[in-house]
């Protein structure tokens, strides 16, 4: 989605909350470089702006915020529940009108479990 992300992520060695801040940490400075470093993106100077200013607003961040502070994790419990959250993943990008069909999401796993081969390599939920 272009204003937030959806994960169904497991592990069995580590701690999720430190899975989220690794990936947030990492994905929100290589974001901010290549935002930075391109001459082509019109926005460059406005959206750097904008996460410096969000930045200044918490004492955690060291110079930009890219993404918040908090997330809303749900355990999946069971293989109904996996089905439900999977299907509103999919769904999620036909609601907000981007797509009329799930897999037409190219961010999505929804064309992998269509049976066509996405450009995110996903491990199957089972």
């Amino acid at each position: 989605m272009p204003s937030h992300v959806h994960l169904i992520i497991s592990s069995e060695n580590n701690i999720l909350s430190d899975i989220l801040r690794d990936l947030k940490r990492h994905t929100s400075k290589a974001l901010l470089k290549s935002i930075a470093e391109n001459p082509k993106e019109s926005r460059k100077e406005w959206m750097l702006w904008m996460f410096g200013r969000a930045g200044k607003r918490n004492a955690n961040n060291e110079k930009f915020q890219f993404w918040q502070q908090s997330n809303h994790p749900i355990e999946i419990s069971n293989a109904k529940m996996l089905k439900q959250r999977l299907d509103y993943l999919h769904q999620n990008p036909v609601e907000a009108g981007l797509v009329a069909l799930p897999e037409h999401f190219q961010y999505s796993s929804a064309i992998d479990y269509a049976g066509e081969k996405g450009i995110i390599p996903i491990i199957f939920a089972t």
